[in-house]
């Protein structure tokens, strides 16, 4: 579904992204893992186009899209759910949920997405009327998310959704996405710092250190390898 093929972004002269390299095949989980500063929130927004690539090419169901703005990408079928959640503070839930089916595809399905959605995340239809600023971090994460699947993805990019919210919020954000996997079958790109929790959920993985791919291969490999043991799990 997904081919980046030798991918480099520069920011102001500065080397983000190396000859980075990766494919993400139909209905499957993939992870990206690496510390801060690695170049991982730069790699989904040069797929979702919202950074240029200096050179390399993305692919996306065998399209090149390097050429295409950020809203012709979506309207293909990607969704980006962005670093910080980035929720419109002073429209409600509801509003904030609609202005995510605004893909043509994903209009007329609006009101099954949102039944869709209020299910995955109850607390949002209780918030429906709230503004999304007054929400608490873990529910701007439930409304980010949830904004995300209302355009009806096949491709969802999901960076850092555990960013700076508690343990049990964690495992209620993560659990939700296995299960959004799962039912719908959707192809998942996640960017995580937590690397345990990110490798045990996706069917392959990639570690990105400055701006490299330094390793990939299969959930079990990675998380039996003894550099990311060291590296990331303390072992």
């Amino acid at each position: 579904m997904l081919t980046v093929a030798s991918l480099g972004v520069t920011y102001d002269g500065l080397r983000a992204l190396s000859d980075v390299s990766l494919e993400v095949g139909e209905g499957e989980f993939v992870t990206i893992v690496g510390p801060n500063g690695a170049g991982k929130t730069t790699l989904l927004k040069a797929i979702s186009g919202t950074v240029p690539a200096a050179e390399g090419r993305v692919a996306y169901r065998g399209r090149d899209v390097g050429r295409l703005r950020p809203s012709e990408r979506a309207a293909l079928g990607i969704a980006h759910v962005p670093e910080g959640r980035r929720v419109f503070p002073s429209l409600t839930v509801l509003e904030n949920l609609e202005l995510g089916s605004y893909r043509r595809a994903a209009r007329a399905g609006r009101a099954e997405a949102l039944d869709t959605v209020m299910a995955l995340f109850p607390i949002l239809r209780q918030r429906r009327t709230q503004l999304a600023g007054s929400l608490s971090g873990g529910e701007q994460q439930m409304l980010a998310l949830g904004r995300g699947l209302m355009a009806r993805p096949d491709l969802l990019l999901l960076d850092e959704p555990s960013q700076g919210l508690g343990p049990r919020i964690v495992e209620q954000i993560f659990e939700t996405i296995d299960r959004i996997r799962h039912e719908r079958r959707l192809t998942i790109l996640l960017v995580e710092q937590r690397v345990v929790e990110a490798l045990e959920l996706c069917d392959r993985g990639y570690v990105l250190e400055t701006g490299r791919v330094v390793l990939e291969g299969p959930r079990e490999t990675l998380l039996g390898d003894a550099r990311v043991q060291r590296a990331y799990l303390g072992a």
